[in-house]
């Protein structure tokens, strides 16, 4: 979260059920802070459109072969700035 921050009430949060996210103190801060959260069924990369596009980019990243950590970043930005925008 970010501190001294409240979502607004039509704010909903989606995330993966990764243990962290599922913990205890993550549910009760949740909670306490009146965040809704968007149930996810555990497993489920696909119903998530963020994960397309990381595969597109890696995809794309990996046809073109850096040979370093700094082609690698350079790469990695030109093809998301190639990645359409609507």
């Amino acid at each position: 979260g970010y501190p001294g921050r409240k979502p607004s009430p039509e704010f909903t949060f989606q995330q993966d059920n990764d243990p962290k996210h599922t913990a205890k103190i993550t549910k009760e801060w949740l909670h306490n802070n009146s965040v809704t959260v968007l149930e996810w069924p555990s497993r489920s990369p696909d119903l998530n459109p963020i994960e397309h596009l990381w595969r597109d980019l890696k995809m794309a990243v990996h046809q073109r072969l850096p040979s370093n950590l700094t082609e690698l970043e350079r790469i990695c930005k030109e093809e998301w700035q190639r990645i359409p925008k609507s």
